[in-house]
């Protein structure tokens, strides 16, 4: 008979608390009914918090469990700590909004719970077995969390939409983990970057790319975007919140990993796939966000431009560029939420606001918030001294110490580009004639705004723990 001991399961703590404490509420959701929301949503706030404790403060040695399919380093410690955040933060801003619309779905904190341990199986991911069930896991609560709003023809077609296309990259993506197993014969990523240590077949090539085109659909690069804008606009505004921040960070972990832990020896090889899906996505994201009015298709098309950013850190294929995906990721995280903090106070009597003209005045009659969203605009379109232009330059600069000189050039004028769309809605709150005034900001939302919105503002003041967190977790992978 196995005994099985506490040290087995020590490096999986955080996700059995994670899953644990989501069948313990589906339970009490089960029993209760719509009286459970409330409780439901501040335990998976603080199951989630708890978690992200435990992560950050787990010993610094590396360990592996199930036969090293799972891996705990310093690299999924950061990447876990940003997604645990990111979904905290989610939850938080998503009580006031659901109240006010009168939904009661207990079932939401419960989906986050699930896809968060499905995303935490993701980062740590070291074979191609484990790579996909915590995608699935992930990605089927997340088909489900678009459409929570099953009485909104929007939100429910949002969930079609993001779950048809879903299926269809995670078959891809599951042909390709095939191939590569068929030309490998093994489905550990060790196995498989010794395996090709010694020729990459043209299968395998093939493999990879289907690989990585599943990857690229998780993140939303271009040409894997279509569904991001109707997905994000369709959606509740707190899951759009939650889609473009924690997913995307595990998403960009299991890239990362994939791409340097299993075929280290072929950078050249899948190099100009990250280059062209970095380039295509920049682009796209500079150019299509222009003309939106809705704010949250804007949102959608500036998170595309900013997978593409991310991954020129990626293209480099060095512990620098690694380092600076990091310090983009963490900054990425911080200036979204704190956004849609503001895209969720635009709130007036009549209902919520999503369109980008009726934010006029909000100077004006809110200048505390207009002061804040203007600083994140601000931050997004990489305007120094604030966090985003940080987030910018280490990727940028690992790019030219790769001498990939053509791939900074083009992300420093699609910043360029994108800054317009950004400084189009500052102009809009400072300078349009007020409408009518915003109901007042829910004190959940003030403190997601508050603590995101001073950290990209200050973060030029003391940068350094978040760099040195980074470089040691860049350091982890190779």
């Amino acid at each position: 008979m196995m005994h099985f001991t506490l040290p087995m399961f020590g490096p999986i703590l955080p996700e059995l608390l994670v899953l644990a404490g989501a069948l313990a509420l589906l339970l009490l959701g089960a029993m209760r009914g719509e009286k459970a929301v409330g409780i439901i949503d501040m335990a998976a706030v603080v199951i989630l918090l708890i978690a992200a404790v435990l992560v950050i403060f787990e010993p610094g040695t590396r360990t592996e469990a199930f036969s090293g399919s799972f891996v705990i380093d310093n690299f999924s410690r950061f990447m876990k700590g940003l997604v645990l955040i990111g979904s905290a933060s989610a939850v938080v801003m998503s009580i006031d909004f659901f109240r006010a619309k009168h939904i009661r779905r207990f079932e939401f904190g419960i989906l986050v719970l699930t896809s968060t341990a499905g995303m935490m199986v993701m980062v740590s991911a070291r074979d191609l077995v484990m790579l996909y069930l915590g995608l699935e896991l992930m990605s089927l609560s997340l088909y489900v969390i678009a459409s929570i709003d099953r009485d909104n023809l929007r939100s429910t077609e949002a969930g079609l939409k993001y779950f048809v296309l879903g299926a269809l990259s995670s078959g891809m993506l599951l042909y390709g983990a095939s191939l590569i197993y068929g030309f490998t014969g093994t489905v550990t990523f060790a196995g498989v970057a010794e395996a090709v240590k010694q020729s990459a077949p043209i299968g395998l090539i093939f493999g990879l790319v289907f690989l990585f085109t599943g990857l690229a659909f998780k993140v939303s690069a271009v040409p894997f975007h279509m569904w991001t804008p109707d997905v994000y606009e369709g959606a509740p505004t707190p899951v759009t919140a939650f889609f473009s921040a924690a997913p995307k960070v595990a998403a960009i972990a299991l890239f990362l990993r994939a791409a340097l832990d299993a075929f280290p020896t072929i950078v050249p090889q899948w190099q100009q796939i990250i280059i062209f899906i970095s380039i295509a996505s920049m682009i796209l994201g500079a150019f299509a966000a222009i003309g939106q009015r809705n704010i949250k298709r804007l949102m959608a098309y500036s998170s595309i431009g900013h997978v593409g950013y991310a991954l020129i850190g990626l293209a480099a294929g060095t512990a620098q560029g690694v380092q600076g995906v990091l310090v983009y990721m963490a900054i990425y995280v911080a200036m979204t939420l704190g956004t849609f903090a503001c895209i969720l106070a635009m709130r007036r009597k009549s209902g919520m606001v999503e369109e980008i003209d009726q934010l006029a005045g909000l100077a004006r009659t809110q200048p505390i918030v207009a002061m804040f969203f203007g600083a994140l605009l601000f931050s997004l379109a990489g305007i120094p001294p604030l966090a985003g232009f940080f987030a910018k330059f280490y990727v940028f600069l690992a790019a030219i110490d790769a001498k990939l000189y053509a791939l900074a050039v083009i992300g420093v004028v699609t910043s360029v580009v994108g800054a317009y769309y950004y400084l189009r809605i500052v102009k809009i709150m400072y300078m349009d004639e007020p409408a009518d005034a915003f109901l007042p900001m829910p004190n959940g939302l003030r403190v997601i705004l508050g603590v995101f919105g001073l950290f990209t503002i200050l973060f030029f003041v003391y940068p350094s723990p978040l760099v040195a967190a980074a470089e040691a977790a860049a350091k982890s992978l190779f």
